[in-house]
């Protein structure tokens, strides 16, 4: 990335039950993000009408659902999930082929549908994991081994790209390509506490190692000022290649 490209990377995780307060920060931050995450909290609590008014407020919204079922499953969760006009879904890799692929499935039916096609994203390793948690799992490979090997899995599949941490960035690119994307949580700018992540990089850092999206939740909406911790993240990866 560089100054020459607009574009912004951070996604706010807004991981809140309250649908106010999720609408507040959302139109606080709407001009320093490049858009915003929902995940299981927020969905819980307001399902897709909560959804709907965040989307309605003209931001990218990420469903962070992580859907992992039996394949018919998921595909019809992603079917009901297309009317509130996501740019970006996710699943869990873990939970096979045939899964993933019926997935893209119904993904590809959205312009069908009069639905613009959301990317489908798979979850890989979640980065509070570290390789003791692989081997309790009976898991042989390494926490960033799995990860390379389910991303090219995912990428055989169909799916857009995988969400991993800083760490493995550049190993998916070398892989999967520079068109197969990165959305990357664990992102904790410097003197940020670095809570229950285990696999974590600055802003700057992941941009530099290829992240296409960085999803930051508690770094800045649990900042004293939320719009000023999003801006100086903005302006550190504007120019993280420069």
């Amino acid at each position: 990335m560089n100054s020459n490209n607009p574009y912004n990377p951070t996604l706010v995780a807004l991981d809140t039950p309250d649908l106010g307060h999720a609408l507040k920060l959302a139109k606080s931050l709407a001009d320093k993000v490049g858009g915003m995450k929902l995940g299981m909290e927020f969905f819980n609590a307001n399902g897709p009408q909560g959804v709907k008014q965040i989307v309605d407020l003209g931001m990218p919204v990420f469903i962070d659902l992580k859907l992992s079922d039996i394949p018919n499953t998921v595909a019809a969760g992603i079917r009901a999930l297309l009317p509130l006009e996501p740019f970006m879904l996710n699943i869990h890799i873990l939970g096979g082929r045939q899964m993933m692929q019926a997935a893209v499935a119904a993904i590809n039916e959205a312009e069908t549908l009069g639905y613009t096609r959301p990317m489908l994203i798979g979850v890989t390793i979640v980065t509070s994991m570290e390789d003791a948690d692989m081997q309790e799992l009976g898991m042989n490979r390494t926490a960033s081994e799995q990860v390379i090997h389910l991303a090219k899995l995912a990428q055989d599949c169909g799916l857009d790209g995988v969400v991993c941490s800083s760490h493995e960035i550049a190993d998916i690119k070398a892989a999967c390509g520079a068109e197969f994307k990165t959305i990357v949580p664990g992102i904790r700018p410097k003197g940020v506490a670095a809570h229950d992540q285990k696999r974590v990089m600055t802003p700057a850092e992941a941009i530099n190692q290829g992240a296409d999206y960085l999803v930051i939740g508690r770094a800045i909406t649990q900042a004293e000022k939320p719009e000023t911790m999003a801006n100086d993240i903005w302006q550190s990866v504007r120019y993280a290649d420069l």
